[in-house]
């Protein structure tokens, strides 16, 4: 069969998610035929791009359509140069992953940015180009080739909201192309901005007030929704999608087979909305995921949006768009929820957030589950949801960012705030896995059974992300127990973004140390950490496709669920407190658990007076 023949083939395929999707967009455009013609064929010329061994790529997985929902699939995230110095340096580390049981790395962001600040990396001048302290496009293709042959896949993120305003569009904007202009939101006075941001929600209020900036030079304002650097795209310009779909081509066709798709909940703009979530998000996400399932079928999308269970489900794609859309999504929730049951000691609200808004099994997608990332915590817990508990909403959110900031009384965690807005009341917390979970303090004052303690939350954690349904992702030095990095106060680029306290740089040392003491504080960690990525991929039943349901009834302070696979089930329980706690063994039989072995520990489990007994932060996986 040859190429073109496959090209049409799978043309024909996505049509419907391209096409109508598209006409609703541009339609009415006087330019949209033209804009299709100059679609079709940036996808034709990017196929015949593609390189031979991508193209095999892309029919093993049309034949394994599954692949990113195994329990093989395991995640790793990190910056570069926090990792590896650069991408050369990356390659020294993979048997590193390898032993982790890591199959998908995360680069953060790898493109070029702007100099100076760059928001971490995602004010991005050039989509084609790597930041040239990693190393040059080159050498990432070449390491894309030395994941594949190990069996692991590349994600790097794409930043689809906002350009760095030294991209070449902006300049070429600023000159005063007209073309340019109209690919970016620009005003000629303060008339529309002011009423847009009658409706719009702040996202840096202390470091970047409002969502437009006035540039005397070019005598307009500029939509600038997370800082002045980054310049909002114009996703009402067609040109806008075609140029971004020729960048998603290059990066597939380099050996990309994530894309993390960045910001994507701000793409389109309504007057008298938020500007986030809007129904042309996903008539855009659908239309792109199209484009790479025609001109590179191996490339997964992965959508940013972190926001609550009602709008997160969206882009996995609802209704119209079931199955359609993004392939995966972060569960924003689940990290949540985790932080929330670790303070209260109380998992109902887990349960009732968790069974209520998300269902068993989504279509052609799964979860991205994760404990923290590069970002800070926002305490996405709706007023409604708490009200469901008897709890005030805003006083639960409250008490969280002061449980994690440490200002608690009887907190046992280590944060810090993040982007305080004293008219909402909104405080959002940034933190390393070990510090929030207590290790920080515990290692500070000497204090055994903390640090015990503290081991147990990381641990269950891990435990919790492998098992619950999706591609478990851990961040960089969490394998580890690594701690806040105060540091970042000294370095003038991160002093004003207290996010660097747990981006800090890996430390290898540490790293040889854990490998070869198991018995040390971070052995335990890495060790533990190894074992549940392994005994995940030991069981079939973890497979991401397999329905997720959230029991009632064990405990209030075990947190239960059951993964229902045809081969049998699996039953799941995490204790969230620094108490024994103890579930009655006819429940577990009716949950329909016979054998009490348990994978965790690959170990029979004892019932005592027809009870199963967890110690603190204990967890178990009972088939």
């Amino acid at each position: 069969m040859s190429a073109a023949t496959i090209f049409d083939m799978r043309l024909s395929r996505s049509a419907a998610d391209l096409w109508p999707m598209l006409e609703r967009l541009y339609g009415e455009r006087a330019d949209y035929d033209d804009f299709c013609d100059r679609l079709l064929q940036a996808l034709r010329e990017g196929w015949a791009a593609r390189p031979a061994d991508l193209k095999r790529l892309d029919l093993a997985r049309d034949l394994e359509p599954d692949w990113f929902q195994r329990p093989q699939m395991v995640g790793y995230v990190f910056y570069v140069d926090r990792f590896a110095g650069n991408l050369s340096g990356v390659h020294d580390r993979l048997d590193y992953l390898r032993d982790l049981g890591v199959t998908y790395v995360h680069l953060m962001p790898c493109l070029k940015p702007r100099p100076g600040d760059s928001d971490g990396g995602y004010s991005v001048m050039d989509y084609r180009q790597v930041n040239p302290a990693y190393g040059r496009m080159a050498d990432l293709t070449r390491l894309a080739a030395a994941l594949r042959a190990r069996g692991m896949s590349l994600c790097v993120d794409l930043v689809l909201n906002h350009t760095a305003k030294e991209h070449e569009w902006a300049q070429a904007a600023v000159a005063g192309d007209p073309d340019c202009q109209d690919m970016y939101l620009m005003f000629d006075d303060q008339t529309l901005p002011k009423a847009y941001e009658q409706s719009l929600i702040e996202i840096f209020p202390d470091t970047a007030p409002g969502s437009f900036t006035h540039y005397p030079d070019l005598d307009k304002w500029v939509w600038t929704t997370f800082n002045e650097h980054q310049w909002d795209l114009n996703w009402a310009n067609p040109r806008v999608f075609l140029e971004i779909v020729r960048i998603m081509l290059n990066l597939a066709n380099k050996g990309v087979d994530v894309l993390r798709l960045d910001a994507v909940a701000f793409m389109w703009k309504r007057m008298g909305t938020t500007c986030q979530g809007q129904p042309e998000v996903h008539l855009l996400l659908r239309a792109l995921r199209a484009c790479t399932r025609i001109a590179a079928n191996a490339v997964l999308h992965l959508e940013e949006a972190i926001v609550g269970p009602a709008d997160m489900l969206t882009y996995f794609g609802r209704g119209e768009h079931d199955g359609k859309e993004g392939n995966l999504a972060y569960h924003n929730s689940l990290m949540v929820q985790f932080w929330s049951a670790l303070a209260t000691r109380d998992t109902r609200m887990m349960r009732h957030v968790l069974a209520t808004h998300f269902p068993p099994v989504l279509t052609n997608a799964t979860y991205a589950t994760y404990i923290r990332c590069h970002d800070d915590i926002g305490w996405a817990i709706t007023d409604e949801d708490a009200a469901a508990l008897g709890i005030a909403g805003a006083a639960h959110r409250a008490f969280l960012s002061d449980f994690y900031d440490g200002s608690f009384p009887g907190s046992f965690a280590n944060g810090t705030l993040f982007q305080v807005n004293p008219e909402t009341g909104d405080k959002r917390i940034s933190g390393s896995f070990a510090s929030m979970a207590g290790l920080e303090g515990a290692l500070a004052r000497g204090d055994e059974q903390g640090i015990d303690l503290a081991v147990q939350r990381i641990l269950m954690g891990h435990a919790l992300i492998a098992s619950f349904g999706g591609v478990p992702l851990i961040y960089m030095g969490d394998e580890l127990g690594l701690l806040n990095d105060h540091g970042y106060r000294d370095v003038p680029e991160h002093a004003h973004d207290s996010r660097w306290i747990h981006r800090p740089a890996m430390d290898w040392d540490a790293a040889a140390q854990a490998v070869a003491d198991a018995g040390s504080t971070q052995g335990r960690i890495l060790h533990g950490t190894r074992m549940i990525m392994a005994r995940r991929r030991s069981c079939d039943r973890l497979h991401g496709g397999h329905p997720t349901q959230v029991l009632d009834g064990a405990n209030a302070a075990v947190f239960a669920f059951a993964r229902r696979a045809p081969q049998g089930s699996v039953v799941c329980l995490f204790n969230f407190t620094e108490n024994w706690q103890q579930v009655d063994g006819n429940w577990l039989r009716f949950q329909g658990v016979t054998d009490m072995r348990d994978i965790l520990s690959d170990a029979t489990v004892s019932l005592h007076d027809d009870m199963l007994v967890l110690p603190p932060y204990g967890r178990v996986w009972l088939s």
